[in-house]
């Protein structure tokens, strides 16, 4: 892709992006517009509630979107995606397993040890799955082998976070059932802080793979032989997945079609397999999916949010379901 388009169409995509967030900022069940500026409940509306809401749509979007970009590229597989690989649904078991001992112990009210321990178990739990995944595809290079083996442990994770979830009482089952739906609406200012220095540091690092990740996609012969180091590069792409998956995860819940979704259509769209490109492009319209599914879901109704798995699923399955059936698509 020349500079020139490239460059246009990034600075297109962050004006739509800067949109979006004022219109997150803006829309919900409160029109800003009726409520007085010097009122202190216009201040507690933008500052506690929506621009915590919208800074966390444009961290999950963007770092689910790179993760996506990521796996496909190094799977060499276009609907390989942290939801689809199960990634998601290992750091959704060891979150429901670190609530549990928190609530035994009785410190989760503790912000930081609270937040640090599910953020630390959600990591866990997206690195011990990527590990697997990464694992079966050494064994074999069938596309469909390592996606029936992802949503296979798709599946047993969820059943067995399931049967946690039935041992639990009323009120841990309530929250566990109302975050496994997703939402970005329950991050406050502090969470922000808590999640946005690893995620940015994370998602900067990931420019870092921009070389390899261009060779591998060729394969990964052709890669060695200019001097990519495939055991670094998997370790990179594990570790950066990981901790991206797992502390959206702990603090959205497990978010759907986004990771795989937006790698596909940006391909789509721009017909360039550049990383650079890419990187960028998956950035930008992540952050702008999320922040579109975020607005629909507060102003479907004045009386209830929707949850936000159910508007990316929406967005996101006819985009994969055009995928399966235009078979020449692919990663390079």
């Amino acid at each position: 892709m020349p500079s020139s388009k490239f460059i246009v169409y990034t600075f297109c995509l962050i004006l739509l992006v800067a949109v979006l967030a004022v219109c997150d900022l803006c829309f919900g069940s409160i029109n800003l517009f009726l409520v007085d500026k010097h009122d202190p409940l216009f201040s507690t509306i933008i500052f506690d509630i929506r621009l915590p809401k919208m800074l966390t749509c444009l961290i999950a979007g963007s770092g689910l979107a790179i993760c996506g970009l990521l796996l496909q590229s190094l799977f060499r597989n276009p609907l390989a995606g942290p939801y689809v690989l199960g990634v998601s649904s290992g750091a959704s078991l060891f979150v429901a397993i670190a609530t549990m001992v928190l609530t035994s112990v009785n410190i989760s009210g503790m912000f930081f040890v609270g937040k640090g321990i599910i953020t630390l178990f959600s990591i866990a739990g997206a690195f011990f799955v990527t590990l697997i995944i990464l694992a079966v595809s050494k064994k074999t290079k069938s596309n469909v082998t390592i996606l029936l083996v992802g949503l296979m442990l798709s599946q047993i994770l969820g059943a067995t976070q399931g049967l946690i979830e039935y041992m639990s009482s009323a009120d841990s089952l309530k929250t566990f059932v109302i975050w496994s739906m997703g939402s970005v609406g329950s991050t406050t200012l502090s969470d922000i802080w808590f999640i946005a220095p690893p995620a940015l540091i994370i998602i900067t690092l990931s420019f870092t793979l921009i070389k390899p990740m261009n060779a591998i996609l060729l394969n990964e012969q052709y890669a060695q032989n200019l001097g990519i180091n495939i055991h670094r590069l998997r370790i990179s792409v594990i570790i950066i997945t990981s901790v991206l998956v797992g502390l959206i995860t702990a603090f959205c819940g497990p978010i759907a079609f986004v990771g795989i979704s937006v790698p596909i259509a940006s391909r789509l769209f721009f017909k360039t397999s550049h990383h650079l490109h890419q990187l960028v492009f998956c950035i930008l319209i992540g952050s702008a999916v999320m922040l579109t599914a975020d607005i629909i879901c507060q102003v479907i109704s004045d009386q209830f949010t929707l949850p936000i798995n159910t508007v990316t699923t929406l967005i996101g399955s006819p985009v994969v379901i055009y995928l399966l059936f235009k078979s020449k698509l692919s990663i390079g």
